[in-house]
């Protein structure tokens, strides 16, 4: 289920910061079109940080609705505080989401041990399929692979999200895990390698406005065939920086504006509209690529 280029999606909001049920949807269905094979609901890129409690739920069932069982729908359930994360995941349980994603708790840099502990705890207390997410250089810790690896023994922890472009984890975690436990590149920029090298798909932002390119270059290298993958990915590897040009989502939410996919590219503060000269950059590429 959980395989191949799978969308990191961003929350469409107004003008005014509320959230576009309408853009939503015309979004839900590009990906379904576009056969992406994942879609995480309210992740980072989908601002879960400036969202409410409220808010976060209801993106993610306005997501189940959109998308009506057409494609697997992944939630975003972490949180800096366990019993937070305890009371999102099992608030979904019956809601239609096929796994939850769960982000490594930030800010407070928990030790290992408390890595271990808030995840065991989490998949303690409910049935559905959890994946790890490690982003370092957003949570100011690192899960390492020893820790993956006592925590991939829990029957619903199937698999990790890996966001921290350093490819030479793969292969220390695939000696630690079983073979079915599932490793997913969080980056797109070394997404390819990381497939190669044992990955089984991405979690992508750059997948929101070139949705087929990811879907093609996923799908040729699960194939094995990674000289017609690299072709593709190196016409995306400008877009794949650029988009992490200025803090992820901003410039990702100005680009999926200006290719038509919604309506605003409004975002809460403290994140900022992009800048003038970065718009100017990414359009060039943008256009480049025909999206």
């Amino acid at each position: 289920m959980f395989k191949g280029s799978m969308v990191a999606l961003i929350t469409p909001m107004d003008n005014k910061g509320n959230i576009c049920k309408k853009s939503l949807k015309k979004i839900i269905n590009y990906h379904i079109d576009n056969k992406t094979n994942a879609i995480i609901s309210v992740g980072t890129t989908g601002e879960s940080a400036t969202l409410t409690r409220k808010e976060h739920t209801n993106v993610i069932m306005h997501t189940l609705e959109f998308a009506d069982e057409k494609i697997p729908i992944i939630a975003g359930t972490g949180s800096n505080a366990t019993s937070e994360s305890i009371l999102l995941t099992k608030k979904l349980e019956k809601s239609g989401v096929s796994g939850c994603l769960s982000v490594t708790p930030y800010y407070n840099r928990p030790t290992q041990q408390g890595l271990y502990l808030h995840f065991k705890a989490i998949s303690e207390n409910t049935c559905l399929p959890q994946i790890l997410y490690n982003v370092p250089n957003r949570t100011g810790c690192n899960l390492l692979p020893e820790t993956i690896a006592k925590l991939s023994h829990y029957k619903n922890i199937i698999g990790l999200k890996d966001a921290s472009g350093d490819l030479s984890r793969i292969n220390q975690i695939k000696k630690l895990v079983k073979n079915d436990f599932l490793l997913i590149s969080g980056d797109d920029t070394t997404a390819l390698d990381f497939i190669q090298l044992g990955g089984i798909g991405v979690i992508s932002v750059t997948a929101n406005i070139a949705a087929n390119y990811m879907t093609k270059m996923c799908t040729l290298a699960l194939q094995g065939d990674f000289i017609k993958a690299r072709k593709i990915n190196q016409k995306l590897n400008l877009l794949h920086h650029l988009l992490f040009k200025e803090t992820n989502p901003i410039p990702i939410k100005w680009a999926t504006k200006y290719v038509g996919l919604i309506e605003s590219d409004s975002l809460r503060l403290p994140m900022t509209p992009l800048l003038k000269k970065n718009q100017n950059i990414l359009k060039k590429v943008i256009n480049s690529i025909n999206l």
